[in-house]
C-alpha cells in the first residue's frame, strides 16, 4: 500500500513574521511534492493521499491548482482521501466531476472558530475553515475543543485538529482495507 502525504511548503502565518510549521503528531513520514519541484505524480502509484495539518495549507494548498487536481483525480479513481486539521480548508476549490463543489451537502471537520480563536489567529489567517466549509454548503461537524474528532462521508475522511490525525489515519486504513476485500459476488463466480 502506498500513500502519499501532502504537506505544506507556506512558511509564514499572514505577515507576522511567525512560522506556520505544522504538527509533528500529524505527520507519520515527511514527503515533499509538487511544489516548483517538477516532481510528475503517477496517481496509480498511489493508493491514497493524508494531508496532515498546520496553519500553512490556508495559504498555498487551499489555492495550489495541482493539490485542487491531485484531490479531484483521486476521488474521480474511487480512492480514500484523508485531510486533517487546517488542510480541510484545501477543499475549498475542490470540484465533483459534474462541476458540483466537493465538500456541499458532505459531512467534514477541520480546525474551528474556537480553536483558531483559543490559539489567537482568527484575524491572521486567510479564512476561518469552519465558516468557509458553512459557506460552501459542508455539513460541519465538531467536538470541543481540542478534542479528536473524525468525519468519515464516503471516500472523504476528515480530522478536526492535531489530536484527530491518528483517528483519521486510522480511519483511512480501515477504508482501504476494505477497499482491498474481494467483493463477496466476485468471489462466488
Amino acid at each position: 500500500m502506498k500513500v502519499l502525504i501532502v504537506i505544506t511548503s507556506h512558511d509564514q502565518l499572514g505577515n507576522t513574521g511567525r512560522k506556520t510549521g505544522f504538527w509533528l503528531e500529524e505527520l507519520a513520514a515527511p514527503y515533499y511534492v509538487f511544489k516548483d519541484a517538477g516532481v510528475e505524480i503517477t496517481l496509480a502509484d498511489f493508493d491514497t493521499v493524508f494531508y496532515p495539518g498546520g496553519h500553512g495549507p490556508m495559504w498555498d494548498l487551499a489555492e495550489d491548482k495541482h493539490s485542487i487536481k491531485l484531490i479531484e483525480s483521486l476521488l474521480a479513481a474511487g480512492k480514500p482521501i484523508a485531510i486533517v486539521c487546517h488542510s480541510t480548508g484545501a477543499l475549498r476549490h475542490v470540484k465533483t466531476p459534474d462541476g458540483k463543489l466537493l465538500v456541499q451537502g458532505k459531512e467534514v471537520t477541520g480546525f474551528t472558530n474556537g480553536e483558531e480563536e483559543a490559539v489567537g489567529l482568527t484575524k491572521i489567517v486567510p479564512f476561518l475553515v469552519e465558516d468557509e466549509m458553512l459557506r460552501l454548503g459542508a455539513i460541519f461537524s465538531k467536538k470541543a475543543n481540542w478534542a479528536p474528532h473524525v468525519a468519515s462521508d464516503g471516500l472523504l475522511i476528515t480530522g478536526q485538529n492535531p489530536h484527530s490525525s491518528g483517528p483519521a489515519a486510522k480511519t483511512l486504513m480501515a477504508a482501504l482495507k476494505q477497499k482491498a476485500k474481494p467483493d463477496a459476488t466476485a468471489r462466488a463466480s
